[in-house]
């Protein structure tokens, strides 16, 4: 066992963990995270966002479930932990004093020594409250007996990813939905068209596993935002026989954070799940609203049209959207606006609740 120092700026004190040299680059990514953000920490401004999965076997989830949110019961943290079986699959916000003690929690757990951590900032606080929920799945495929714990893809480093998809005989496939895709992809990366995750399976039967004979000599090569998708696609390919199947580590997200804007061969911005909407290379803010009706990202030219409708509508979904589903919409807009006023947040809220 080794110690790791943290330090707090803010506070001018430090916090030091017992960890097993295994997990030492998780909490070691989080203390350069605090160094280079030191000034926007220390303004007392800014939420630090931690979002985090993994997987393992969960023999009591119901058990867990109430393990994990005592961890939360005196703190203003807020967000969505998702708890199966499986794993567990979560989204924190909170300022750095709170953030640190429930990452320390985490560390000191055997289970969450080497959880996949990935940290940004943010000016707002995007949720509403904090929720720790069961699912069947943390991350829905539809397929029984999938288990990333115990068969997975090779992953990829961000660091090697550009010389790795630049190889021809590397097939790159974004496993992200069709909307996600439409402000940003990987050069040359293959687009499934899919409106959610559950039409992988799918998608790779058709075009995958139908042509075999055309990828016995291919490497398969996916991604997408965050890297729980691709655990659980790398692995349901390698559970079909599929040998040659690769994905990024920590996915898009931690590449946009590690690779310098120059060296990229990402384009356009990477679709996120929370008011930010889309984020750029160093995880910036992107330029992109959201419609809240259909979730497709808007740009403000799309904001011009007439059918867009704040909360209600846009070009994408005026045509698609039922009279009950408009009157719906409508009212949810008046929730928004009535939130605003008590200075809540909910619609960021909503964005996180509706796609976990």
């Amino acid at each position: 066992m080794i110690d790791l120092i943290i330090y707090n700026k803010y506070l001018y004190n430090k916090l030091t963990i017992k960890i097993n040299k295994k997990a030492m680059n998780t909490q070691l990514d989080y203390n350069f995270f605090l160094k280079k953000n030191a000034k926007e920490i220390s303004s007392g401004n800014n939420f630090i966002i931690v979002t985090f999965y993994k997987f393992f076997e969960i023999k009591n989830s119901l058990n867990y479930q109430v393990s994990i949110k005592s961890l939360f019961k005196h703190t203003a943290i807020k967000g969505t932990i998702l708890i199966a079986s499986e794993g567990i699959n979560g989204t924190i916000v909170g300022l750095e004093i709170e953030i640190n003690k429930i990452l320390k929690h985490f560390w000191l757990r055997t289970e969450l020594a080497d959880l996949n951590l990935k940290y940004s900032l943010t000016h707002k606080m995007p949720f509403f409250k904090m929720k720790v929920r069961l699912k069947k799945e943390i991350v829905t495929l539809g397929i029984n007996n999938i288990s990333p714990s115990r068969i997975v893809g090779q992953y990829v480093e961000p660091e090697d990813w550009n010389d790795f998809i630049a190889d021809e005989n590397v097939i790159l496939i974004d496993t992200r939905n069709n909307y996600e895709v439409s402000i940003g992809s990987f050069e040359n990366a293959t687009n499934p068209n899919m409106k959610n995750f559950r039409d992988f399976p799918n998608w790779a039967s058709k075009n995958l596993f139908n042509n075999k004979e055309n990828f016995k000599d291919k490497k398969i090569a996916m991604f997408c935002t965050g890297g729980i998708r691709c655990e659980k696609s790398t692995s349901y390919l390698k559970s079909l026989g599929l040998n040659k199947v690769y994905h990024l580590n920590g996915g898009i997200l931690k590449y946009l954070e590690k690779i310098p804007e120059h060296q990229s061969k990402w384009k356009g911005s990477c679709f996120v799940f929370d008011y930010r909407v889309s984020v750029k290379h160093d995880l910036k803010i992107g330029d992109y609203d959201m419609c809240f009706a259909c979730r497709m990202p808007i740009t403000q030219e799309d904001k011009k049209s007439n059918f867009f409708e704040q909360g209600q509508s846009c070009h994408n979904c005026f045509n698609e959207s039922t009279n009950k589903q408009k009157t719906r919409f409508k009212e949810r807009q008046k929730q928004i606006k009535l939130s605003k006023k008590r200075n809540e947040r909910l619609i960021g809220n909503i964005i996180l609740e509706d796609n976990q």
